[in-house]
């Protein structure tokens, strides 16, 4: 028998330090950030407790410089954590994303008190910097002139069991003078398509059913590489990856949308009848200021070609008021195009100079009063449009893929959400059969609203999948851990289209 005085003593292990990443801006920052996520983890960071709101021993800010106002938002987050930080010996801030590119040595001569700053094309230096900040106790601003590694292949915390963003390029190749994009992301990279197709192979073998293929401009994909039809044939190859159900893409450019891919739409079972196709402005001489290469009967002619392929097809749009020397007849050139191209959604943003582009020192800018009364005129007539179209799902009988948070009222009204193939977002009764996120459910149309559809009625019929199997592990696994905070980012994998926003956004959001 061993004596007490044989044993060892005790070790104090410390515990793991915990993280919380803030995200702001576009599609790409939320991909980033789960890239983010997933090297803190790799690293030995842990996610803070849910609600922990700057409690977290590591505090990332994944950054936008897309609207005028982004760098007074940062710093007055910034400030308020300056008491927590000082207060907390070894807790560390890093500043991240296209204004951490952008602003570079500013942001630590603003804020002292942040560690690391990094930009676009190195996020994966994020814990190394971090460590050097804590061992050389100064702060580390590393920014890389071009992309390091293709942001795929990091390690990757992904916020969905179900759904997946799948990067296939970075950066921009356009000149839109409103957009601050291309200076910050540079020039497009395309990745090969067989890393792609390995990434959604593995992914559809952990369980996800539905991913979105995503770059700047998406469908330029294959300038980088030479082949004009690349984008078309990475669609119909995701048709023949077995058990992905859905595959969507954002965002397309006019410029670049071509009829071979019209075709493989139209004829790639899993490829859904959605598409997000950035109009910005109505009129030929405002696209012309922008350099947006295409006019509007191009961007009409598209519309009806999709439209002819694929009848069911919900089309969704960027829309911008008030760009610099918009006239009335400018305006009633966009209320025009609305009305023929009859979008489901329109995200519509008042023009915000953003610092750095040609846009902001263009002469003849809008009055803000006048912005906004287009922009109430605009926003009226594409919610009375919206209505009409969600109007005409009534009676139609829809697949569903069960989604994750996207019902405020769930609880309330006993009702679960989910995704028609086209993506609009439908509330439907709760069945007395489990349903799981990720399973299918099959409903009739009841009710239409502008944002959403309803199904009152019976669930048709519930399809257990592969995908509502990971959501289950992956839930049973965090239950046996403590709760972590989100990103700031969806609770799923697929951006959801939402009632149409105030303030400004590029194509390429």
């Amino acid at each position: 028998m061993t004596s007490s005085s044989d044993r060892s003593p005790a070790v104090d292990v410390p515990a793991p330090k915990s993280y919380e990443i803030r995200t702001y801006g576009c599609q790409m920052n939320v991909h980033d950030s789960e890239r983010l996520a997933g090297l803190l983890e790799e690293a030995g960071y842990v996610r803070a407790a849910e609600g922990s709101d700057g409690d977290a021993d590591v505090v990332v800010f994944n950054t936008c410089a897309v609207r005028e106002n982004a760098d007074n938002r940062l710093y007055g987050n910034l400030g308020r954590l300056a008491p927590k930080k000082a207060s907390r010996p070894g807790m560390q801030i890093a500043v991240g994303g296209c204004l951490a590119q952008k602003d570079r040595d500013t942001i630590v001569k603003k804020a002292p008190w942040v560690d690391v700053v990094f930009g676009t094309h190195n996020i994966g230096k994020l814990p190394v910097l971090l460590e050097r900040a804590r061992v050389q106790e100064e702060a580390q601003v590393e920014i890389a002139e071009s992309l390091e590694a293709f942001p795929s292949t990091l390690p990757t915390r992904r916020e969905s069991a179900y759904a997946a963003w799948v990067s296939i390029s970075v950066g921009c190749n356009n000149t839109c003078t409103f957009c601050i994009v291309p200076a910050l992301r540079g020039k497009e990279k395309d990745r090969r398509p067989g890393d792609i197709l390995a990434e959604i192979e593995a992914l559809v073998g952990e369980g996800v059913s539905e991913i979105t293929l995503l770059g700047q401009n998406v469908n330029a994909y294959g300038s980088d590489i030479g082949d004009r039809e690349a984008f078309s044939k990475l669609l119909r190859a995701c048709g023949t990856i077995e058990g992905l159900e859905r595959v969507r893409f954002t965002s397309p450019h006019p410029r670049d949308f071509t009829d071979d891919v019209i075709a493989a739409m139209a004829e790639t079972p899993n490829v859904m009848p959605q598409l997000h196709m950035p109009l910005q402005s109505g009129s030929d001489t405002v696209l012309k200021a922008m350099r947006r290469s295409y006019r509007q009967e191009r961007y009409l002619g598209i519309i009806e070609k999709v439209r002819a392929a694929i009848p069911h097809a919900a089309i969704t749009t960027d829309i911008i008021v008030g760009f610099p020397g918009e006239t009335e007849e400018d305006f009633e050139q966009t209320l025009h195009v609305v009305r023929e191209a009859r979008f489901a959604q329109a995200f519509t943003f008042q023009y915000s100079k953003r610092p750095g582009t040609p846009a902001a020192t263009m002469e003849n800018q809008i009055p803000k009063e006048v912005v906004q009364a287009r922009y109430e005129r605009l926003v009226a007539l594409q919610e009375e449009i919206s209505w009409e179209e969600n109007k005409k799902q009534v009676g139609r009988t829809l697949e569903l893929m069960v989604a994750e948070g996207e019902g405020r009222k769930d609880g309330a009204t006993h009702r679960l959400s989910g995704r028609a193939p086209d993506n609009r977002l439908v509330h439907f009764t709760k069945p007395e059969q489990e349903v799981r996120p990720g399973d299918v459910v099959t409903v009739e149309v009841t009710y239409a609203a502008p944002h959403h559809l309803l199904a009152e009625g019976p669930v048709l019929a519930v399809r257990r999948t592969r995908a509502g199997d990971a959501w289950e592990k992956r839930t049973a696994a965090a239950a046996a851990k403590p709760a972590g905070v989100m990103l700031g980012l969806p609770k799923i994998g697929v951006p959801a289209p939402l009632p149409a926003p105030t303030g400004s956004a590029c194509g390429c959001d």
